[in-house]
């Protein structure tokens, strides 16, 4: 989810609500304590420079369970950031405290929004000798299969 589209979104809910992976929720008490801009700059497996930006949002609860965000002062606090850091929109990833610090992608059902477990990947599969799916599965012949 970009940064465009969770403003849209919040325009139109009456509570923020974040759902973890497993299907529990944030406490409804949480804080959002940061919205930054994240730049990683790496080379990957086969030496291609690369650059990855997005924004980050940090949830993060504590004991005051009086506390609830409005969807307006989210907005709020998204429109401070973008104009104070020159944020664009970006992606945003979603870093939330379990048993440790979590970096989650982000998507909306239409009530809430849902925190996706990001995955690793190979970016240079072709000079990393890693088949791709098609050319594994084509390559592939099992008894029975019919291909041999």
């Amino acid at each position: 989810m970009k940064l465009s589209e969770i403003k849209e979104v919040l325009k139109t809910v009456e509570a923020v609500n974040f759902e973890l992976p497993n299907g529990d929720f944030v406490p409804e008490y949480f804080h959002v304590t940061e919205v930054g801009l994240i730049t990683k700059n790496f080379i990957d497996c086969g030496g291609t420079v690369r650059k990855e930006t997005v924004v980050n949002f940090q949830l993060w609860d504590a004991n005051d369970y009086e506390h609830r965000l409005k969807p307006q002062k989210l907005v709020h606090i998204i429109e401070l950031s973008e104009k104070v850091l020159g944020i664009e929109d970006h992606e945003i990833e979603v870093e939330y405290q379990d048993t440790t610090i979590g970096k989650y992608d982000l998507d909306f059902n239409g009530k809430n929004f849902i925190l996706l477990n990001k995955q690793t990947a190979c970016l240079a599969q072709d000079q990393c000798g890693i088949p791709s799916e098609k050319t594994s599965q084509a390559n592939t012949c099992t008894p029975g299969g019919g291909c041999c």
